[in-house]
């Protein structure tokens, strides 16, 4: 029998003619709905979802909102303008939003997170007991990092903190992860490894690299974090790389990376408590 985690930490869900930003790096050609995604969890054992914002509809959190509010087993992450008012917040967590998402991966100018606007957003966040969710290149992560650690909110790193393919662990981003993991508010999602070769790699993937990246920082992280401070993801439904990323293939390279079984429910246990509880 194998064994599947209990939650599943990233996926996105959406349909081809949802609104897209000027920059989106990607248009989708099919739907991928909340009953595909649900059905999606029950053929492969998995219980619950937790739905990441929709980077390439930018502000546009409907479509995953409402997916939250559709069931119990799902909790969602959505992106925000700096200002949105308070009420709206108070109002996305009682529809299921558990956290803030910050895409950040190939975009040219950051947000200032010590600016007024920003640093009111976080302080919003801490009282909603939100965590922000970001995904940037590990090169350009530390002072970012920085940055959301002094505001005090609970950080939540994609996709392995987004090492430098050709640093790997040694990566300066990866490292100042790894330090903040330390210190006891910030969390790693072992996600899209397939992803680990470069953020335009979609275009011409090298997946064996990415495995490989994938499969020396998962064993770093085990070592390093542990399974108190990792989560897991499937990333479904594996945008940019439909048909060479299957639901299946994400399972066994958890199996893969975390090959003991009270390794694989701790982590469960971990994401049980820091969506759901």
């Amino acid at each position: 029998m194998i064994d599947t985690p209990i939650v599943d930490c990233h996926a996105h869900v959406f349909t081809r003619d949802l609104p897209l930003t000027a920059d989106a790096w990607r248009s989708p050609d099919y739907d991928y709905t909340p009953h595909d995604y649900l059905a999606e969890l029950d053929a492969n054992g998995v219980h619950f979802g937790v739905l990441s914002g929709l980077s390439i509809s930018g502000h546009y959190n409907d479509y995953t909102i409402t997916a939250a509010r559709l069931s119990r087993r799902l909790r969602a992450t959505a992106i925000v303008a700096p200002d949105t008012d308070p009420y709206a917040l108070r109002r996305m967590r009682d529809d299921g939003v558990v956290g803030l998402r910050f895409q950040l991966v190939r975009h040219a100018a950051l947000p200032d997170f010590t600016d007024a606007a920003h640093r009111m957003l976080l302080r919003r966040a801490r009282d909603l007991d939100w965590h922000v969710h970001v995904a940037l290149e590990g090169a350009r992560l530390p002072p970012v990092l920085a940055a959301l650690e002094a505001s005090g909110v609970r950080v939540v790193l994609d996709h392995f903190a987004h090492p430098e393919p050709d640093a790997g662990t040694d990566c300066a981003g990866y490292r100042a992860a790894l330090d903040a993991v330390q210190r006891g508010r910030t969390w790693i999602k072992l996600s899209g490894g397939f992803r680990l070769a470069g953020p335009e790699t979609w275009r011409d993937p090298d997946i064996a690299r990415s495995d490989a990246i994938a499969d020396g920082v998962a064993a770093d992280l085990l070592a390093r974090a542990g399974p108190e401070r990792l989560l897991w993801g499937s990333d479904a439904p594996f945008v940019g790389y439909e048909g060479r990323v299957t639901y299946a293939r994400a399972l066994a390279q958890l199996q893969r990376w975390v090959p003991d079984l009270a390794t694989r429910r701790a982590l469960s246990d971990t994401a049980l408590r820091f969506y759901f509880a």
